[in-house]
């Protein structure tokens, strides 16, 4: 299966945050962390579901007008390459889905979990070379 675009956008709106991106079935499912991602496993992070974007979006940097939805700064402070297309689709259903990400900043495996309507918690795994586990 081929590999999906996924973009995280540092926004600078009414508070600072980052939006989550991931492509999927010609739109971009849509995430604001309020921390930011983390490669570390020990700090989740919470994750937000927002509407879903335009995969148009993905490359935007700029300015968002005072007045309009989400005013203020936005860059793209990463993007890549994503792996877990079918587990997305599955999860965001059941409420946990795992994927794989690989971009200059974010690499390696990644869960996002359900907690309560539209709070999710985004996780990278951590991986044991040695069992080559996954936990």
């Amino acid at each position: 299966m081929a590999k999906k675009e996924f973009v995280v956008q540092k926004h600078l709106a009414s508070n600072l945050h980052y939006d989550f991106r991931l492509s999927l079935d010609n739109v971009s499912k849509s995430w604001a962390i309020p921390k930011g991602p983390s490669m570390n496993p020990k700090q989740k992070r919470l994750a937000i579901m927002t509407e879903d974007h335009s995969l148009s979006y993905n490359n935007f940097e700029g300015i968002i007008p005072e007045g309009e939805y989400g005013a203020g700064k936005v860059i793209v402070w990463d993007k890549g390459k994503y792996e877990g297309e079918e587990n997305i689709k599955e999860g965001l259903n059941k409420g946990k889905f795992n994927f794989e990400l690989d971009g200059k900043k974010l690499k390696g495996l990644f869960s996002m979990v359900k907690m309560q309507k539209n709070n999710w918690l985004l996780i990278k795994k951590k991986i044991n070379i040695q069992m080559m586990e996954i936990y």
